[in-house]
């Protein structure tokens, strides 16, 4: 898939959210083409962010978008990868801060 169909794709789906993409559209067109090299490495859209081990069952909370993100959005207003902001993030009202990474190591 072309990285900007999945822009298209991804911003929808965060408007569905209430949440947006990050403003940085470079940055997220990074992030979304190593969604697209997962996929083709793992058969699914592992975050790009965090290693994932090539079985599914296990990589499952870290599907994009992960299981941490509704909460590292709540929290940081961003995700883990920055993927996926809140509009405050965006509109600069919430300061960056490292989001720390809620995976359990395994």
């Amino acid at each position: 898939m072309d990285p900007e169909k999945l822009y298209e794709i991804l911003k929808k789906y965060a408007q569905s959210k209430g949440i947006e993409l990050n403003k940085d559209k470079e940055f997220v067109l990074d992030l979304i083409k190593g969604l697209l090299r997962n996929e083709e490495r793992y058969g699914y859209r592992s975050c790009p962010c965090r290693l994932a081990s090539g079985d599914k069952e296990k990589d499952k909370d870290i599907i994009c978008p992960c299981v941490y993100s509704e909460e590292d959005i709540k929290e940081y207003g961003r995700c883990y990868c920055g993927l996926y902001v809140s509009k405050e993030f965006n509109e600069g009202k919430i300061p960056y801060k490292n989001v720390p990474e809620r995976r359990k190591k395994s």
